[in-house]
């Protein structure tokens, strides 16, 4: 198959993604790219990339269809168990105990760049399980792609797509239909899903706990470092941040403090 882009346009495209999200598109990226704009081309019913080019500086809704669909949204229920592990064994005991002592009984959580929702909700299920009666917690769920924010609010996933869950989670927080299991009501409920370009300030505040995990492989450092610092002002005095396993701050200028647990390692926010 012929190229789609010359040298040129690439890079066209790329600043153009760049600059609209602070996603960083490689060399090695390049047929992804590609791939994703013979779909949009052919929805367009155009035949030139240039003219694709053109269409996405007139039109505001094509160029979020456009980031929506470059997006990769790849997610699945308990990913790096190790790091739920340390959300319930460590990160939500340290925060009951902190919270008590400030007289407040609420945890703020913020699932960045959420998917399809299988992050949240995992998130909700480990929270049902480790929070004390007289707490209560509200999570946040974000993302560039509407695709997705729609999927994930409606809180349904084929059989296939329920692997990891344990069955006593299963049963207790999913309604098992003809063909999948649907999300209860009383889970849904303690989960807002919103749009959020993450190259912008999301306008959240005092949060305590953010999950913002393989995003930032798709950002260069200086895009990286302003993500981190827009969590840092959004997070609480006190407060967690995992990101990706495969992910690290090491390198960045971030006020963040590195944490090592058996299970998983994090950052924290915290000032005593």
């Amino acid at each position: 198959m012929d190229s789609l882009l010359d040298d040129t346009l690439f890079s066209e495209f790329r600043n153009l993604i760049y600059d609209q999200s602070g996603i960083h598109f490689t060399d090695s990226n390049r047929p992804i790219l590609e791939s994703r704009l013979r779909d949009r081309l052919r929805l367009a019913k155009l035949d030139q990339a240039r003219d694709y080019l053109t269409l996405l500086h007139q039109s505001p809704q094509e160029l979020r269809d456009f980031l929506d669909s470059v997006t990769t949204n790849l997610t699945r229920f308990y990913r790096n168990q190790g790091q739920f592990d340390a959300l319930a064994d460590v990160v939500v005991s340290d925060l009951v105990k902190y919270k008590r002592l400030s007289g407040k009984n609420t945890i703020k959580l913020w699932s960045a760049g959420c998917s399809t929702g299988e992050e949240p909700y995992t998130m909700a299920m480990v929270m049902e399980k480790s929070l004390p009666k007289d707490f209560t917690y509200s999570i946040t769920a974000s993302d560039l792609s509407l695709k997705s924010l729609m999927h994930a609010s409606q809180g349904f996933y084929q059989t296939m797509k329920i692997e990891g869950i344990p069955p006593e989670d299963l049963e207790r927080f999913f309604i098992k239909m003809e063909d999948g299991y649907q999300v209860k009501e009383e889970l849904k409920r303690k989960i807002a899903f919103d749009y959020h370009n993450l190259k912008y300030d999301s306008g959240l505040r005092d949060v305590d706990i953010v999950f913002c995990r393989n995003v930032l492989i798709y950002f260069d450092a200086p895009a990286q470092k302003n993500v981190i610092d827009r969590f840092w002002n959004s997070m609480s005095n006190h407060s967690y941040l995992f990101i990706g396993h495969s992910e690290s701050l090491f390198g960045l200028d971030t006020r963040f403090k590195f944490m090592k647990t058996d299970s998983a390692v994090f950052y924290t926010k915290i000032f005593d």
